[in-house]
This record gives structure tokens, sequence and C-alpha cells, in this order.
């Protein structure tokens, strides 16, 4: 008898198990779904538009203990500081509210960066970073794209990464915006123009909203990491910055498609 009765509770504890961790799980989603609490502070105001984005949520790469490239004494991550606080600046004079994921030398995880313009109603992310190559000769600037996006269904799967490849649309917004801003850097520098390129980069592929992200030069080329050592450089790529996301939101507020360009690149 009591042999039957162990054998029955034997059966019944997986069971049980399976039921607590379902309830575990709908728990997470159910947390996930809620809106925040609270929001990150914006640092001005933007235009009410019906349509259009308030907000420009600026990425400056890596941080803290993450440096990033570093090559000729310089840091990856005070480079992209730099230029998102010189972009900051040119948006603001055009009237357009900006959110920094980092202000200052601090580490900040890809999934953080992502929740912070994620938790916005409306906005564009701009990730920038500067990049490396084993070829010293590698030169030019380059803006990506995530060729699939999560979208505000799929934004509590993304916490499993056995559901990425199934997630999210193509989104055309964000081939577009990299455009505008790949046409004003070539425009702005006069570096070698690498073209757009689609790439599932976890900090733009986890972003609901249109995303990017800029490789401003390459600090393994001596030319490039000449000019990146001077303000004058840097703040033409944050000019461009400022440009192309202006474009873009010009044709927002149009309320135009905005064609998706893949401008022509070099090796």
């Amino acid at each position: 008898m009591f042999g039957r009765l162990d054998r029955g509770r034997s059966r019944v504890r997986p069971f049980l198990a399976w039921i607590g961790l379902l309830l575990m799980i709908v728990s997470f989603v159910c947390l996930q779904l809620l809106p925040p609490i609270s929001r990150p502070r914006v640092d001005s105001p933007a235009p009410a538009t019906e349509g259009l984005f308030a907000l420009v949520v600026l990425d400056p790469g890596h941080g803290g203990l993450d440096s990033g490239t570093m090559k000729g004494g310089m840091l990856e991550k005070e480079l992209a500081l730099d230029v998102a606080h010189r972009a900051e600046r040119f948006l603001q004079l055009q009237g357009v509210a900006t959110l920094l994921t980092r202000t200052d030398d601090t580490y900040v995880s890809l999934a953080d960066r992502a929740a912070i313009a994620n938790a916005q109603p409306k906005c564009v992310f701009i990730s920038i970073h500067f990049d490396d190559a084993t070829r010293a000769a590698a030169t030019g600037v380059e803006t990506y794209y995530a060729g699939r996006q999560i979208s505000n269904s799929t934004r509590v799967a993304s916490w499993f990464p056995f559901l990425q490849p199934s997630l999210g649309s193509v989104n055309l917004e964000s081939q577009s915006l990299a455009a505008f801003v790949q046409e004003a850097l070539v425009a702005r520098t006069q570096a070698v123009n690498r073209g757009t390129t689609t790439q599932q980069f976890f900090v733009i592929a986890n972003v609901r909203h249109p995303a990017v992200l800029v490789e401003g030069g390459f600090l393994t080329n001596a030319d490039e990491l000449n000019k990146l050592a001077t303000g004058d450089y840097r703040e033409q790529i944050a000019a461009a910055i400022s440009d192309g996301v202006m474009r873009y939101r010009a044709v927002v507020r149009q309320q135009q498609t905005p064609l998706a360009v893949n401008l022509p690149g070099r090796d």
C-alpha cells in the first residue's frame, strides 16, 4: 500500500513542478507587459506633432570597464561619449529632445540600453561606435541597421534567446534612417563611404523604434586615428548624425513613407 502511495506521489510531484514553472512564466510575461513605472528624464521639450517622434536616444558605445577599441592612447568609449554630447547639442539647437543612455564613463548593459529606448513612446535610437580591423588600410564610415527588430508583441519573447530568429519584421524605417545618417556622414567628413549594412547587433535589433548603429571611422587606420584626435573632426561626425536625423524627421513630418536607399560602399 505504502509502495503504491509513494509511486503515486512520485508521479504527482513532476506534474506540480511543471504547473509551478508555468505559473512563474505567466507571471513574468505579465510583469514585462506592464508599462514602466518611471521613465528616464528627457533633457529638453520637443514639439508634440501627431505621428512624429519626440525624442532622439543617443547611445555612446561601451563605457566603464568596457573601453572598446584602444589605439594610440585613444579609447573608443571616450570618443563615443564625446560625439554623443556634441550630437546632443546639435539636436537640441534644432528643438529636438535628447536622451543619452550614459552621460559619463559608466558601464550600461546592452539590454539596459535597448530598454531605455523601449520605455519611450516615440523615438529614434542612434548607437555611436568606432571601428577596428586587422588590415591597417581599412577605412571609412558605415551605418548599420537590423534587418529584423522586435515589436511590442515580441518584446517579452526577446528575453528567450532560442526565439530570436523568429522575432520581429523588416524595419524599413531603420533602413531609411541609416541611409540618411550615412549620406550625411559622407558629406560632412568626406570619408570613404562603406554604405549601410544590415546586421543583427543586439542593441539595435532589440529596440522597437527606428534604430541604427554608426561606425565613425577606424581607430586601426593611422590617418583616421589622427583625424578623430581632433575636436573639429568629431564635431563633423556629430553634426552629420544630427543632419541625418533631421532629414529623416522631415520625411516623417510630411507623413511620407521613407524610401530605403542603400548607398554604394567600398571595402
